[in-house]
């Protein structure tokens, strides 16, 4: 049995068929994240009415889904349902476009927007879930600042230099399908200790195989397990033992 650490699950297509196709793959949990108000509606609704796998939903506004104009719905939403939750988020900051980094008033609704997460984190005793493209320095400051204490900085690619201080404050990292092939995600997942690392398929992202490409699903988390042992060269039994472990503790299912 595997654990999906991150999945979109309210955006996938066919969610009835995705999700019996992980059941028969193994996968016995889904973290499945929201993005926005709608979003968490969605995922409180489909935890509610399946059971295999086990849907654990997170809430939370991702940065790139801040709205002046519905950010306080969505936060008071939040704070309504969070005990129904397993963790806050997707939620963070996201710098990859040249455009966010130019502009100071995007930065900063981000900003404003994960601090909240970072103090309902706090007062529900939650575990967050963290989204740092090309912002992890950013990311890391206000984690440390807010003094939360279970965070995950989903699917980390980013420098070495920022992910030794994640580890040493003892938060966690995860990895996706690219761990297979993006020099990025494995020169970090290669510098990360195995006890400090989650596996998740950010479903339905489209990720390479090859020469094709293909949109995931919770089932492809075994394409992730499966290529960080190989990054690893380690025994994928042991592999998939440390992850569901790191899973285990850090959401507490």
């Amino acid at each position: 049995m595997i654990i999906d650490t991150h999945a979109h699950i309210d955006q996938l297509e066919d969610l009835p068929g995705a999700l019996e196709r992980a059941h028969e793959a193994g996968v016995s949990d889904i973290i499945a994240v929201s993005v926005d108000l709608g979003s968490m509606e969605k995922v409180l609704s489909i935890a509610g009415q399946y059971q295999k796998p086990k849907i654990h939903p997170a809430l939370g506004v991702h940065p790139g889904m801040v709205k002046a104009e519905t950010q306080q719905m969505a936060l008071d939403f939040m704070r309504a349902n969070l005990s129904q939750a397993r963790a806050v988020g997707e939620t963070g900051l996201d710098y990859w476009y040249k455009w966010v980094r130019k502009d100071e008033i995007e930065r900063q609704q981000q900003k404003d927007s994960f601090a909240v997460h970072l103090e309902l984190a706090q007062e529900f005793d939650l575990p967050i879930v963290i989204h740092s493209r090309g912002a992890w320095q950013d990311c890391l400051s206000m984690t440390l600042a807010s003094g939360v204490k279970r965070a995950l900085f989903h699917w980390y690619s980013g420098p070495v230099d920022i992910l030794d201080q994640i580890i040493s404050a003892g938060f966690y990292v995860s990895t996706s399908v690219s761990v297979a092939y993006s020099p990025e995600s494995r020169q970090a997942m290669g510098h990360a200790p195995l006890d400090r690392i989650l596996v998740e398929t950010d479903a339905p992202v489209t990720y390479r195989d090859g020469e094709t490409k293909f949109m995931a699903e919770p089932k492809d988390v075994i394409r992730t397990w499966k290529a960080l042992a190989q990054l690893k060269n380690l025994d994928e039994q042991e592999v998939l033992t440390v992850v569901n472990a790191n899973a285990k503790a850090f959401f507490g299912i």
